[in-house]
């Protein structure tokens, strides 16, 4: 592929990582049915896990609802008793992931943080358009109040991301909202004609085609504007949501979500950081262990994680 800009931007083992992802799974764009590209997906994600950090251990159950239930995976440090519980939601754009394809994040950041964690596998499109996923990832997040009496952290990427703020902002006015959000390279329904939508719109594993094809998905091609439950910037009050860490990657197109989302919280006196992570892309995650950079980036996420979860700020 033509590396163009991004030749000099992003390192050389993080490209190893970028040619392995695009030799394991084609662009969301791709003309080929949604089950071939979850097959797809799925192999991607099992040839990057990388396990589970020792004394991680994990259960799986449904949360029960009138008309259907939302599977879970609850993930506990041995020997540890937690101070917080991490409500997590992971990324694919709304139509890719679950519970296995996270797995080792979610085992790692139990294991660095100590906290419990419970990661969701919500309906996804285009069986499910929105806002299935939005409806599940709130009532997990009722549900995991109900259960325990431990602060909740929200967090979530990319897709997951996005939900995450959104039941952030659905919940916030709750008897027990959450105590904090860590973001990690969402989509927040920021400006596409400006910032990194442009200077990124063709970043490699994240462009803005993939983008606009999620949105399409996800909404069955129905327009639903200023709709906050689908995406929390266009949401008209920013006040009252819990302190914030927004953690993006330099090269995405989505990195000026996390910046506008930040001073939209500012704007009305609450706490709200930005990181911007140079020299990666979306879905670094997956890198952290091959990249030096990305593993940096992820100490900087598990930093935010904990730190939210004992309810300090230090940005």
């Amino acid at each position: 592929m033509d590396r163009g800009k991004y030749a000099a931007l992003l390192d050389p083992e993080y490209w190893a990582y970028i040619d392995t992802v695009n030799a394991r799974h084609f662009p969301a764009v791709a003309d080929m049915p949604v089950e071939q590209e979850r097959a797809l997906y799925d192999e991607m994600a099992a040839a990057f896990h990388v396990g589970r950090p020792a004394g991680v251990g994990t259960e799986d159950g449904v949360i029960p609802l009138a008309d259907r239930a939302i599977p879970f995976r609850w993930y506990r440090l041995d020997g540890r008793l937690p101070q917080a519980a991490i409500l997590y939601f992971h990324g694919g754009g709304f139509v890719f992931g679950g519970l296995d394809s996270h797995d080792d994040i979610c085992a790692e950041l139990c294991a660095e943080t100590g906290f419990a964690l419970v990661s969701i596998d919500y309906r996804l499109a285009p069986e499910h358009v929105h806002p299935a996923a939005f409806d599940d990832a709130v009532a997990a997040f009722d549900w995991l109040a109900a259960t325990t009496k431990l602060p909740i952290v929200l967090c979530g990427e990319s897709a997951g991301g996005n939900l995450a703020a959104a039941v952030a902002h659905a919940t916030r006015n709750r008897p027990r909202p959450a105590v904090g959000q860590v973001l990690i390279y969402p989509s927040l329904g920021g400006d596409s004609s400006m910032g990194s939508y442009v200077e990124h719109a063709e970043a490699p594993l994240l462009s803005t085609a993939d983008l606009a094809f999620y949105g399409q998905v996800r909404t069955d091609h129905t327009p639903r504007p200023d709709d906050a439950t689908l995406e929390p910037l266009w949401d008209s009050d920013f006040a009252g949501l819990p302190p914030t860490a927004i953690i993006t990657a330099e090269c995405d197109p989505l990195s000026s979500d996390g910046e506008t989302y930040r001073d939209r919280i500012l704007a009305v006196g609450g706490k709200a950081a930005w990181l911007n992570e140079k020299r990666l892309t979306h879905s670094f995650l997956r890198a952290r262990k091959s990249s030096p950079r990305a593993g940096e980036a992820m100490a900087d996420i598990v930093a935010a994680v904990t730190v939210l979860g004992k309810g300090r700020w230090p940005y």
